[in-house]
């Protein structure tokens, strides 16, 4: 390698280590000195209210095995399986087994959008109570911050 293009490479690995880290500001005179950071977490609050809402109407309308119930609880497709397994029908045992397995898949969606609802819901919660605590910190309401803790909320 000639001295030459040794020079370059390191002027190269050089001005990419520099532009490493930027902040960023206003314009020059735009006045922008006041601005506080804004986070919309409304998508979050979205995705966790439709989570929510497709709970609550999951768990309404796919209750096969308990619509229509009799006096003791079963449901008329369980009822119906009752009946043809009563005629020696091997439809009958197909159907329950059909309803016990679709209500353990309805089960599990219930289960994945309460997840995502409540995690949505706590993390828009938290990550709320994140900002007002570096607020604080870094408007001195805590003590003094030295200007190498800046370091730490670029990690």
């Amino acid at each position: 390698m000639a001295w030459e293009e040794w020079e370059r490479a390191k002027s190269a690995v050089r001005a990419r280590h520099e532009a490493g880290m930027q902040l960023n500001q206003s314009a020059p005179g735009s006045g922008g000195g006041g601005e506080d950071l804004v986070v919309n977490q409304d998508d979050l609050g979205a995705v966790g209210h439709e989570a929510s809402v497709l709970h609550g109407e999951l768990r309404k309308r796919a209750d096969i095995a308990g619509k229509g119930a009799d006096e003791n609880g079963s449901g008329s497709t369980m009822q119906a399986s009752a009946v043809l397994a009563g005629h020696n029908l091997r439809l009958g045992g197909e159907i329950a087994l059909t309803v016990e397995v679709w209500s353990s898949q309805v089960k599990h969606v219930l289960q994945a959008c309460a997840h995502i609802s409540n995690h949505l819901d706590y993390s828009k919660k938290l990550h709320a109570q994140e900002d007002a605590r570096i607020a604080d910190e870094l408007c001195g309401r805590t003590g003094p911050l030295p200007v190498s803790a800046l370091n730490d909320y670029f990690k």
